[in-house]
């Protein structure tokens, strides 16, 4: 997801989103399906941010 996604999602859906966070990994959207280098760049940007979900407790 890029920024102007997240400026889109909140625009439309923020009541529904109230209180979740959002994160955007800053991915370009212009790879190929299943690309090898999407994925790489996917897991490295996913990560940081499970682990820090599963330290705090919170479901992954």
């Amino acid at each position: 997801m890029e920024r102007s996604h997240q400026r889109r999602l909140t625009a439309r859906f923020a009541r529904h989103l109230r209180g979740k966070k959002i994160v955007c990994l800053d991915i370009p959207d212009d790879f190929d399906f299943m690309d090898a280098e999407l994925v790489a760049l996917i897991e490295a940007r996913v990560t940081p941010h499970l682990k820090r979900g599963a330290a705090k407790g919170e479901r992954t």
